[in-house]
Formats: structure tokens, sequence, C-alpha cells
């Protein structure tokens, strides 16, 4: 029996040894000790599910140094994959905070698969954020964005190139796409932001002046922009044979009138089909050809608020009773409602408006389009329905955007996405009724033989520099035929549209395909 109680009492002192050593698990002293750079680096194949929890001493866990510990100071549980419309360029999880600025560095040091993707994620944001409602995104890298040019180069004939410009303060960012070879970036210092944008505002100025009208004072900011926007980027698009460029401009430069850029010797509309797009992430790039494609075309000439537009009658009957085919509606039958009705009857691709427009600063409820009998805002464009079934272009003809806004720069750029139309025509500045008669009715002449929509919007505005869009004993002339003009607009007697203020000002938007 001794034995025995000796033998208990030796192992109860040995369990309270060991409890306060062996199984002493607290930290040790604090080490001075220098913490590791963060290092990113993809994520092996995790577990969608935590470890095990510790239930006794030995499942317990060392402790995490700080800078493996999340945001509660525990060990940070690892994230499951990404469905693919979550994930950045490079198939990983984007950043949140992507600026113009983490663009340009990652430019400067040539990355250019994590540019594209911080350059979808600012884009997206930007005009999600205005709109209010998430925008849909096809996702994008430099090689997905190249086969894509060289597939519409075979289906159109074009050969297509992509610009992007960022404004940033310590100088220009240019980013170029073409179908074949590699994606080039370039940086123009001399370009900062203020000079670049006060550059965009004189000129601008210099255009729509109405004292101007007769003069090429525009000439030298033109030819300055284009020394920044276009002309580093020469050499490659003329050796990749390029026709057509779309840009996609950064804040401050969406209200560009880049049609009448000028390289000293000629306007950048002599020497390519343009467009204007929000991103490629959000461009529509499927093609189908317009060819035979009915036209519903509306508009009002008469208003209790806004100033009359008398040349609207003879631009919608020109244009859906002479030079295409289709069907047109004035005034008190220019609705909603109607142009629902109308719709569900025939899904025509062409939607043209002929009215009032205006992309004004602020809420996009503060800009409109005015039908006879209501003003239908940026954020009801949807009530259009025009998405379903597509609409392949949608045409506003008497447009205004206020200069150097960024809200309405971005009502402006992000039209067809926020309609729902593959492509829109518009015109950055209320150009006069004569411009724009001239320009519309000579644009779906020159339709009818166009691969693209840039390209008729192109030769368009050739026939008005080239002094064949004129009003001449009162009619308008164009490069095949005359229009009788209406009493207001056959007084203003003989004049040709080749100032830049007459063509200048209408951008494709979105698809130039």
């Amino acid at each position: 029996m001794l034995a025995q109680r000796i033998l208990t009492f030796l192992a109860s002192c040995l369990l309270v040894v060991l409890a306060h050593t062996t199984l002493d698990c607290s930290p040790a002293p604090a080490v001075s000790a220098v913490k590791p750079p963060e290092v990113r680096v993809p994520a092996a194949p995790m577990a969608t599910t935590a470890p095990p929890e510790a239930s006794s001493p030995s499942l317990l866990l060392p402790p995490l140094p700080p800078w493996e510990r999340g945001a509660q100071g525990v060990r940070a549980k690892y994230l499951p994959p990404l469905p693919p419309w979550e994930r950045g360029a490079q198939g990983v999880r984007a950043s949140a905070d992507a600026t113009p600025g983490m663009v340009g560095d990652t430019l400067h040091q040539g990355m250019l698969n994590k540019a594209t993707g911080y350059i979808q994620e600012l884009k997206g944001r930007e005009f999600s954020q205005y709109i209010g409602e998430t925008v849909p995104q096809t996702a994008i890298t430099p090689e997905s964005i190249q086969n894509t040019l060289r597939e519409l180069a075979r289906q159109t004939g074009t050969k297509p190139a992509v610009i992007y410009a960022f404004a940033l303060p310590d100088g220009l960012e240019l980013l170029l796409f073409t179908p074949e070879g590699k994606a080039q970036s370039l940086s123009v210092p001399a370009a900062d932001k203020a000079t670049l944008l006060a550059a965009v505002k004189e000129f601008r100025s210099q255009i729509t002046n109405p004292r101007l009208r007769d003069s090429n004072s525009y000439l030298a900011p033109a030819k300055q922009l284009y020394d920044w926007l276009v002309a580093p980027l020469e050499a490659q698009l003329q050796a990749q044979g390029t026709d057509t460029l779309l840009f996609a401009m950064d804040v401050g430069l969406r209200s560009l009138p880049v049609a009448a850029l000028h390289d000293g010797q000629k306007f950048l509309v002599e020497k390519y089909a343009l467009g204007m797009i929000p991103c490629f992430s959000l461009t529509d790039t499927h093609y189908a050809s317009l060819k035979n494609a009915p036209v519903l075309a509306m508009g009002a000439s008469q208003f209790s608020e806004l100033a009359p537009l008398p040349a609207v009658p003879v631009e919608i009957q020109t244009i859906a009773g002479k030079l295409w085919r289709g069907k047109a509606f004035l005034n008190q039958d220019f609705t909603l409602d109607n142009l629902n009705a109308q719709r569900q009857k025939s899904p025509y691709p062409i939607v043209h408006l002929a009215t009032h427009a205006e992309f004004l600063p602020g809420q996009p409820a503060n800009s409109f389009i005015q039908l006879w009998d209501s003003k239908l805002r940026l954020d009801q464009l949807k009530q259009l329905r025009l998405s379903d079934p597509k609409v392949e272009l949608l045409v506003l003809s008497a447009c205004r955007t206020a200069v150097g806004d960024r809200s309405a720069e971005l009502g402006f750029a992000g039209l067809a996405v926020y309609s729902g139309a593959k492509s829109a025509l518009a015109s950055l500045w209320y150009v006069s009724d004569e411009g724009t008669l001239g320009l519309m009715t000579e644009f779906y002449r020159q339709l009818k033989g166009a691969n693209i929509k840039a390209e008729a919007l192109r030769q368009a505005q050739l026939t008005a520099l080239r002094g064949q869009l004129r009003l001449e004993n009162g009619t308008l002339t164009g490069s095949t035929g005359k229009v009788p003009l209406p009493p207001e607009l056959a007084r203003l007697g003989n004049r040709t549209l080749s100032h830049p203020y007459y063509w200048a000002g209408f951008v494709m938007i979105g698809s130039p395909w």
C-alpha cells in the first residue's frame, strides 16, 4: 500500500511539472526583427474551408507574425477562386483602387497586361458610377483586343486600331492596339494635363465661335493636338496600313472633335475613319451590315421651351422617304409610346431622332432627349428598349455637350452603352440647321455603299470639307443630289459647309463597324 501511494504522489508531481513546462504555449519574449517586404505571388490551390480550430494543446498553431495576420489580427482565410467575370486581365482578383496614375505607372514599366486590366476596371467603374448601375463588360487582354481587331479586319475589309489616351499631371500616356504586332505605349511629357486640356478648350472655341466661321484660326491648336495625340504613333499606324481609328479618351478629352485634328497638310478625317469608344471592354464588337436595313425616323420642329428646328421635317422625310427605306413621324407623333409601338411592329435596326439632346453637368437626370410631349432623361434611356431587339445605330442629330465637364462627357461618350444601341451618331455641339441637314442627308447617302458606319460618316465629312456640300439657290446640294430647303434656310443665301464647325462635331460613338 505504501509503495502504491508513493507512485501515485510521484505521478501527480510529474503532471504538475509538465503543465508548467512542456505544454506552456505562451509566446516567447519579443525579439527585434525586420518585417519582410510584401510580396504578391500567385496563390497555390487552396481549400475553400478554413483549417480546423484548436480543440486541444496538440492542435494549437504557432502565433502568426504581424504581416501574416488579417484585419482582426488572426490568420487570414484563403479566398475561393473567383468567377471569370470578377477576374482581372491576368485572371486574378483586380485591385479595387485602380487609378489613372496606376495605369501610367504600369505602362511606364512595360506591364501592358496589368495596365489593360486596370483600364478595364477604371473605365467600367467610372461609367457605372455615373449611370448608377453596373454596366456589362467583356474581360479583355492585349491579346484578345488584337484577336478581335484581326477578326473585324477580316469581316469588314478595314484595318482598325485603338488608341487609349490618359491625361496625367506629368504628361499624356498613349496606348496603341493594332491587329498585328505588339501593343505600344508612349509618353508625351510636354502634354501635361493642364496644358493638354487648355489646348482642347481653345481648339473647340476656335471651331465653334460664330465670328470665326470664315477663319482658319483653329489650325494652330489642331496641329498641336495632332502632334501630341497621333503623331507619336503615326509610324506604326502607317506600317500597319491603318484606316480606322478608335479613340478611348480620358476625362477632358471626350469632347475633342478629333476629325478636325490637323498634321499641317491634312485633317485627321482625310486619313482615317474615326470613332469614340468608352473602353474596348464596353464596346459591342459584333459586326452586322446595315445595307437595306430600314430606318425609323422621328423628330420635332417646334418646342415650348427650346429653339425651333425648322429643317427637321425635311430631314426625316428625306432620310426615311427618299434616301432610305423606312417610316417618318413628326411632332405629335414623336412620343415614347409610338416609338416603342413602331419597334414592336418592325425591329428597325436604325433609329434616327431629329430633336434637341443635351448632355449637361451633374447627374444623368440632368441630361435629356426632347420628345414631343416629354423629356427622356439619360437615366431613362432603357425605356427606348433599343437592346431588344438590338438597334445597330441610334442617331441624335441635334446634340450639345458641355465643354470640359466630366459628367457631361461621360453621358456623351457612354451614349451607346446606356441606350443599349450598338453604335450612336451624335454631335458635340449644336450645328446649325443647314449644317445638320446637310451632314445627315449626306451620311445616309454614303451609308448605302460603306462597309462600316464610321466610313460613311467620314465620306459625309469629306464631302462637306471639300466644298461639295453647299446651299445653292434655295437647295442643299450634296454628292449625288439636291434637297429643297425650307423657307427659313433658303433665305440664308448661297454658302459652302466646308468649315469644321459644320462637320467636325459629329462623332460615331461605340462600335464604328
